[in-house]
């Protein structure tokens, strides 16, 4: 699913209420059967660690960390053994298998997000939420990241809630949901 709008139409802040990064002054969130707004922020963020995968425009690497060390932190903190395998085998899939040594400072944007695509997905998320995933990338490498994302989307039958101003991304989603000022429109 894809989340459009101008800029300033509540689009990213929509996204931190539906992943339970914010919490609203009125209503509920559910995520995977789960009332977000009863949670405190402890409860949160385990349902977050086991059921939601993240993409950011900016990225969010660790800069201390190789792409392989950055694409295993989500399985060591769910004390997952297979950590270094499963990420390793993760970045192959995005085509960074002889990359897993360089730190973020090392790899182009594309190879950055590629690396942010790994860790989102390594724990087979039930739910990836991504705020213009394409948004730092220039055309040709904006796609080639789409078409990982909607790749690894349908073989993981993972559900994609997308922010973008990118028509042509919103129009490859089976859905696309329009906001302005705040309000589903």
């Amino acid at each position: 699913m894809a989340i459009v709008g101008p800029s300033g139409a509540g689009k990213s802040t929509l996204l931190a209420l539906l992943a339970g990064l914010d919490v609203p002054t009125t209503g509920r969130v559910l995520l995977a059967d789960a009332d977000l707004t009863a949670l405190d922020e402890d409860g949160r963020a385990r349902l977050r660690a086991e059921r939601v995968g993240f993409v950011f425009q900016a990225f969010h690497l660790i800069p201390a960390l190789t792409a392989l060390e950055n694409v295993m932190l989500p399985l060591e903190l769910a004390g997952r053994r297979d950590a270094r395998a499963e990420a390793t085998q993760t970045l192959g899939r995005v085509g960074l298998g002889t990359r897993t040594g360089h730190y973020p400072r090392q790899l182009s944007g594309g190879e950055q997000q590629r690396v942010a695509l790994a860790r989102a997905f390594v724990t087979r998320p039930a739910v990836l939420f991504a705020d213009e995933p394409t948004g730092n990338l220039d055309a040709a490498t904006g796609t080639r990241v789409c078409d990982l994302l909607f790749e690894m989307n349908r073989d993981l039958q993972t559900t994609v809630v997308l922010v973008t101003h990118d028509h042509v991304l919103a129009g490859r989603c089976a859905r696309a949901l329009h906001m302005d000022a705040g309000r589903l429109v």
